[in-house]
């Protein structure tokens, strides 16, 4: 990963249209590098979890152009690369698995990192994961254990239980998540190293529980 890294640091300090053009077969040739890397991911994840197998390569990529039109940020390009693999592709909505890398002196998500679960869920769905803790709040809480390197940022968290659910409960700081995603961050040792693909694998396969989970609560409340 370290020429894609390399790449993104220099876009980042070149982000113009210009810069962009006079490298694009440098990014092309990255980009198909990504998209291969992406197309392992697919294949290995629906090991152990048959609802991404299938899924094709465009449907867990993102595009390096940044849509600026209402943005106050007008910078054109993207200094990151992801791939998100989860049942019915990257806009389903439902929880999966992120594979993401960055610089790491990027300020988007503070460098390279696997996530895990579901982003910003609807009003429906995020009711329907917290009435599932509610049930099942042993399973859920070891769903997350079983994700033992992932962590749930601090800012995912409301101050207090929401309204409609009880304060006490005994899984009452799960209920207080506003998203449910999980990170684990990557460093450059692994990142770099031969044994990245066997790790993310490994990272992924412990989070299964937890995203079968979330994908549980989705589809009652899609129902």
């Amino acid at each position: 990963m370290k020429k894609k890294i390399d790449f993104l640091t220099r876009l980042m300090k070149n982000n113009r249209k210009e810069w962009f053009d006079e490298h694009k077969s440098e990014f092309l040739e990255i980009q198909n590098e990504f998209r291969e890397f992406t197309k392992k991911l697919i294949i290995g994840i629906s090991t152990f979890d048959d609802s991404v197998a299938g899924l094709d390569v465009p449907q867990c990529t993102y595009r390096i152009y940044r849509d600026i039109r209402f943005s106050p940020n007008k910078l054109p390009y993207k200094t990151h690369l992801g791939a998100y693999v989860c049942p019915g592709g990257k806009c389903s909505g439902r929880a999966g698995y992120y594979f993401h890398i960055e610089p790491a002196e990027s300020e988007y998500l503070d460098g390279s990192l696997l996530a895990i679960g579901i982003y910003n869920p609807t009003p429906a769905v995020t009711k329907s994961i917290r009435e599932e803790i509610l049930v099942n709040g042993e399973e859920f809480e070891a769903a997350v254990k079983e994700a033992k390197n992932f962590f749930f940022p601090e800012d995912q968290f409301l101050r207090r239980v929401p309204n409609g659910f009880p304060k006490d409960h005994k899984y009452a700081d799960y209920l207080r998540l506003k998203t449910f995603t999980m990170l684990l961050r990557l460093d450059d040792k692994i990142l770099y190293s031969d044994r990245l693909f066997d790790f993310v694998m490994e990272n992924f396969k412990s989070a299964h529980h937890y995203n079968s989970l979330l994908n549980r609560a989705f589809d009652v409340a899609e129902d």
